[in-house]
């Protein structure tokens, strides 16, 4: 994405390798999208940093400033020479109005990340493990526009995956998809699920919910 120099002089911040760019639990204000570089995004588990992920140019991280008034879920360190665009509810206006390409693909990404966060809420309000676990792999079949939902579906994910939407342990999650193997609804390997009947889960998961609700 081409952004002119005035554009890169007004917003632009640089960090060297391993500066920190804000820390888990404090007040956001701003959010970032990487220009050049690449950023590490640190959780503190059980007293030890762990890395959740890695974000590289063009990636957008810390956008809660801007879509809710939440504490920062994460840290964020430069792994390596790192150039953002620093934005903030004041100056957000200028970048709507100033370059619309950009702003086109933050709003796309703001929508996607909205509805992410809804889909699994969805899925946490689901009691049972294992109508959890059959909902992330709906959600996952009707993510995937080429996946043709009357036929068996093949899903590129894995446990760690799964547990991470379901927000269930591992183990949990493993024990959930153990059973669905036995009963022969689904293939396991290690980075993909088969599932044989994807349109029964989403029945499943459907009923549940109006019983839920109703």
């Amino acid at each position: 994405m081409l952004l002119d120099d005035h554009f890169l002089e007004r917003f632009g911040v640089e960090y060297a390798p391993g500066e920190i760019i804000f820390c888990e639990y404090e007040p956001g204000h701003e959010f970032y999208l990487i220009h050049s570089g690449s950023v590490k995004i640190v959780k503190l588990i059980n007293n030890r940093e762990k890395i959740m992920d890695v974000m590289y140019a063009g990636d957008v991280f810390g956008e809660q400033a801007i879509l809710e008034a939440e504490p920062r879920s994460a840290t964020v360190i430069a792994a390596e020479p790192t150039k953002l665009l620093k934005f903030h509810r004041d100056n957000f206006d200028a970048l709507l109005q100033g370059n619309p390409q950009l702003a086109f693909k933050l709003l796309v990404i703001f929508s996607k990340r909205i509805y992410d966060a809804k889909r699994r809420l969805m899925i946490l309000l689901l009691n049972e493990p294992a109508l959890k676990v059959m909902d992330v792999l709906c959600m996952l079949a009707e993510a995937n526009t080429s996946v043709d939902l009357h036929s068996q579906v093949v899903l590129e994910t894995s446990v760690k995956d799964i547990s991470s939407w379901s927000g269930m342990s591992v183990e949990e999650t493993q024990n959930a998809l153990t059973h669905m193997v036995n009963l022969g609804k689904i293939e396991m390997y290690p980075e993909k699920i088969v599932v044989k009947n994807i349109l029964d889960f989403q029945r499943q998961v459907n009923s549940r919910r109006k019983q839920m609700f109703s």
